[in-house]
C-alpha cells in the first residue's frame, strides 16, 4: 500500500515539472496580431453578444461564439465564417476572397483585408454576416 502511495505521488510530482517545463513557443507569437484590429473585433462582437471566446489560432486570435468560430484577426485581414449560401455574393465584394487552406476552396468562409473594413460601419457588415450565420453553424466535431 505505502509503495503504491508512493508511486502516485511520484507520478504527481513528474507530472508537476512537466507543467513547468517551456513550450516550444511559449512566450512567443506564432503570427503577428493586429491588437487594433482584433480589439475593434472584439468590441464589435461585444456590442451583440457576451458568449466569445478568444483562441490562438489561424495565425491569429479566432473570437469564438456559442463555441464556433465566427471570426479571426490577425494582421493584415480577418476572415469570417458565413453563411455558404451567401459566400458567391460575400466574395464579388471589394477586398473579400475564399479561405483557401492546403489547396482546398472552404466555402462559408472568407478573408477580408484589413483596409477594406477600417470603417465601423464596413466591419459592422462582415460581424453581423458572420453573427447572422453563426446561429444556424454547427459547432466543429474536433475537439482539441
Amino acid at each position: 500500500m505505502l509503495a503504491a502511495r508512493e508511486k502516485r505521488e511520484n507520478n504527481q510530482m513528474a507530472s508537476n515539472r512537466l507543467d513547468r517545463t517551456p513550450k516550444a513557443n511559449e512566450g512567443r507569437s506564432a503570427a503577428p496580431i493586429d491588437d487594433a484590429l482584433a480589439s475593434r473585433v472584439r468590441a464589435a462582437l461585444g456590442r451583440h453578444t457576451v458568449d466569445v471566446e478568444e483562441k490562438r489560432m489561424f495565425g491569429g486570435i479566432a473570437f469564438m461564439v456559442q463555441g464556433k468560430m465566427c471570426v479571426s484577426a490577425r494582421r493584415d485581414r480577418i476572415m469570417c465564417r458565413i453563411d455558404p449560401a451567401k459566400h458567391d455574393s460575400a466574395v464579388e465584394r471589394k477586398g473579400c476572397r475564399t479561405v483557401v487552406m492546403k489547396g482546398r476552396e472552404y466555402r462559408g468562409y472568407v478573408h477580408v483585408d484589413a483596409d477594406v473594413v477600417k470603417s465601423q460601419r464596413d466591419l459592422d457588415y462582415w460581424i453581423d454576416l458572420s453573427l447572422d450565420y453563426n446561429g444556424k453553424a454547427k459547432a466543429s466535431s474536433r475537439k482539441r
